[in-house]
Formats: C-alpha cells, sequence, structure tokens
C-alpha cells in the first residue's frame, strides 16, 4: 500500500476523513492538504482510473485492521482429526470404551478417523474388521455421520465419521 510520498501519480481521486469526494487533484496538492489535517494520504485504489487515495490517520487504520483480522481469527474453528485405533480382535468391553472416546470427540466437534488393523494372520478374515466398523458406525450413529465408508489401506481398514451438524 503506498502512502504520502510514495504516490508519484499525476492526477488522483481524493476523498476526505469523513468520506466527502474533493475531487481530481495532483499528488502533490492531496498531500498538502493531508499535512494541513495532520494526517495521511493513503493509495486504495491502485488499479481505478484515476486512482482513488484517502486522506486518514494510517496508523489507526492499520490498528484497526489488524483488530479486525484478529477476531475474524478468533471466530474461526479448526476442526482437528482425531484417531481411534482398534484390532480385528478386540474384547467388548474395549469396544464400549471406544466408542464412548468417540462420541466425546465428535460432541465437541472433531473429526474421527478409525482404523481397525489386522496382525498376523488376521488379515485373511477382513470381513471381521468391517463387521466391527459396522458396529461402530451404529453405536455412534446418533452423534456423527459417515463420511469415507470404510476402505482397506495396506493391513488395516480405514472409516472417516464426521460429526452431526448441530441444530
Amino acid at each position: 500500500m503506498q502512502i504520502n510520498e510514495m504516490i508519484r501519480d499525476k492526477e488522483i481521486l481524493v476523498i476526505d476523513a469523513d468520506g466527502t469526494k474533493l475531487g481530481v487533484m495532483s499528488a502533490r496538492d492531496a498531500q498538502k492538504i493531508a499535512f494541513e489535517k495532520n494526517l495521511d494520504l493513503v493509495k486504495i485504489a491502485p488499479q481505478a482510473k484515476p486512482p482513488v487515495c484517502r486522506i486518514l490517520d494510517y496508523g489507526k487504520y492499520c490498528f484497526e485492521q489488524q483488530k479486525r483480522e484478529k477476531e475474524a481469527r478468533k471466530n474461526q474453528k479448526v476442526v482437528a482429526i482425531k484417531e481411534i485405533r482398534m484390532f480385528s480382535a478386540i474384547d467388548t468391553h474395549d469396544f464400549e470404551t471406544k466408542v464412548n472416546q468417540a462420541i466425546k470427540f465428535l460432541s465437541a466437534g472433531d473429526k474421527l478417523k478409525v482404523s481397525v488393523r489386522f496382525r498376523k494372520r488376521a488379515i485373511a478374515h477382513p470381513q471381521l474388521g468391517e463387521e466391527l466398523l459396522v458396529r461402530f458406525k451404529e453405536a455412534c450413529a446418533e452423534v456423527g455421520t459417515v463420511e469415507k465408508p470404510p476402505k482397506m489401506e495396506g493391513r488395516s481398514i480405514v472409516m472417516f465419521v464426521s460429526p452431526k451438524a448441530s441444530k
């Protein structure tokens, strides 16, 4: 952004601090007006014909812009991807614990990556892992929906679950 002496255009459209148009004038005349008011001349639309400049307090303008950006970042929700790993031969209590953990993550608004890992010769029975993921999906149905269905990746089956939209 160009300010004060950096503006070297012959003619510019000048807007006053209160928003009134002062008209088309030379950059030097506009700088004099800004200097008399103890403000800065800032080029806000360089691509326009003629370029548009505004008389304002540049320090205050930068501060307010930073404040707006900070507020926008504060209102942004960062979605984390949590992972839950299980094995194809999992006990019922362990399964319930994983489901409770998944419900907690989904309620907090996080996405889930649920993977069932196969050890040694268990890879010969991938249908067991798929059945386990179907049971898991049914157990989490009230707080989450399946984003990507179960898919075999190497020695594990992976499924992605996202939280349901809140009403």
